[in-house]
């Protein structure tokens, strides 16, 4: 395990599935989690947000209503918000590599595949504390850095130090 004391955090687990809310509710207790909220759907995950404000939130990408994905954006995007910042662990079964992108330009920090694992829960979440990425602002995007490796992104917006080194 980690050498983190995870008894500060306050963590939301949003899943429509009780069974794997249970599941994740219980690996963040084995790692000393005290403060976890839950939410079995979007809507529900947004006033627990609101009221809560936690450090983290591991949400379930396929819901009713509003989805992991629909809560990510607005958790980004939405005046409301009480933090804009917060890290998003998108918990899904669905991993083919289209699925991958559009979580990750909905702003999501990590990405958690089901069936999720105990050494899985902990790497993602050692990876938003230990490794937490700059966040940017374009007119289409609020979020993380979506780029992992330097120099791999060729669209729109790029940033002028990366045009600038990849001219040289």
């Amino acid at each position: 395990m980690s050498g983190y004391r995870f008894d500060k955090l306050k963590i939301l687990v949003v899943d429509d599935n009780p069974h794997m809310r249970k599941l994740v509710v219980t690996i963040l207790q084995a790692f000393g989690v005290i403060q976890i909220f839950e939410a079995a759907d979007g809507e529900r995950a947004w006033t627990v947000l609101r009221e809560t404000n936690p450090d983290i939130v591991i949400a379930d990408w396929m819901m009713e209503g509003m989805s992991g994905l629909e809560l990510a954006q607005q958790i980004r995007s939405h005046p409301q918000t009480p933090n804009p910042f917060v890290p998003i662990i998108m918990l899904t079964g669905h991993t083919h590599i289209d699925q991958v992108r559009q979580a990750r330009d909905a702003g999501i920090n990590e990405f958690l595949a089901k069936p999720v694992s105990v050494k899985a829960v902990m790497t993602r979440l050692t990876s938003v504390i230990e490794n937490p990425r700059p966040y940017v602002r374009t007119k289409v995007y609020f979020g993380p850095c979506r780029r992992r490796r330097a120099g791999d992104y060729q669209g729109p917006e790029r940033r002028a130090e990366t045009a600038k080194q990849a001219a040289e």
